[in-house]
């Protein structure tokens, strides 16, 4: 396998404006991973952001780092305001960035659903047909751009293994495939094992992420916890440190042949350099044992 990183890692430093795409690039070859994806291309206008995309193209070419995968908002329930066709018109024209990237793949959202007092909350089945008509819509476009596109396991309303796999049933097309977030399926009280033998099958990316967790008996951990689907508490950890059962999940997945990137996407309070650095290493490890 290689070793990714998502550019979302960085994100604490970049909304501070302390790290730009093209430092973020630097730093990223200089730690040694093989690879970089990025999850969406700043700008305050589509055409800045597609100038973007042709500049971020070049510095990874010019520093000889693969960009492996964009990722991009979406929600095909509510998004572009419940209107369905404005919302895949939305998304294919990030398709259209990811292939100025040069990427062979891109994960899109499928919907982050409902809050308790909105009156067309429904469970994800009841939408079924809808997001695999956006899905289906999407991948098609995305297919004369050679591109791959993917759902996954994020947002709490699409994060079960097992709704996952009820959208990709229903897309049921060989350019359509699964973003597997490792650390993700802990967000929805799901054990990551599981949740990871039901989709390794289907993977065309996958996020390596940790997280230490409290139980939702203990009082609130406070700054840098969240809550999961059943009311236990969260933090984002440096890949290795958490709770998270990695290697399982990484041997899962070199079972089923998985043999592409795994990409860090660290979410933790830690300096996000030294994280990142250390997290490198840990995961280098887990794949080679």
């Amino acid at each position: 396998m290689k070793i990714g990183i998502s550019s979302y890692s960085y994100e604490k430093l970049a909304k501070k404006g302390l790290i730009d795409s093209f430092s973020i690039i630097k730093k990223t070859k200089e730690y040694g991973f093989d690879a970089i994806e990025f999850s969406g291309i700043p700008g305050d206008t589509y055409e800045k952001r597609y100038q973007m995309a042709k500049e971020i193209k070049k510095a990874c070419d010019d520093c000889d780092l693969l960009i492996a995968n964009y990722s991009t908002g979406a929600d095909l329930i509510k998004g572009s305001d419940w209107n369905l066709k404005n919302e895949t018109d939305r998304i294919k024209k990030e398709i259209d960035i990811a292939a100025v990237l040069g990427v062979s793949k891109m994960r899109h959202d499928a919907s982050f659903g409902f809050g308790a007092t909105d009156p067309k909350a429904r469970p994800l089945e009841c939408y079924l047909d809808r997001l695999a008509q956006g899905c289906k819509t999407l991948t098609e476009y995305a297919k004369s751009a050679n591109i791959r596109t993917m759902v996954e396991n994020h947002g709490k309303y699409c994060q079960h293994s097992q709704d996952v796999l009820s959208i990709y049933k229903a897309v049921d097309d060989d350019n359509f495939g699964i973003l597997i977030d490792i650390g993700n399926f802990i967000c929805v009280d799901q054990d990551p094992v599981e949740g990871v033998a039901d989709l390794a099958p289907y993977a065309f990316h996958v996020h390596a992420k940790d997280f230490h967790m409290k139980s939702g008996i203990c009082m609130n951990p406070g700054w840098g916890w969240f809550l999961s689907k059943h009311g236990n508490y969260l933090r984002g950890a440096i890949i290795g440190h958490g709770e998270v059962p990695l290697k399982e999940c990484i041997n899962i997945l070199k079972t089923y042949g998985y043999n592409d990137v795994l990409s860090i996407e660290f979410e933790g309070i830690e300096d996000v350099f030294s994280a990142i650095d250390s997290g490198h290493s840990n995961l280098k490890k887990l794949v080679d044992m």
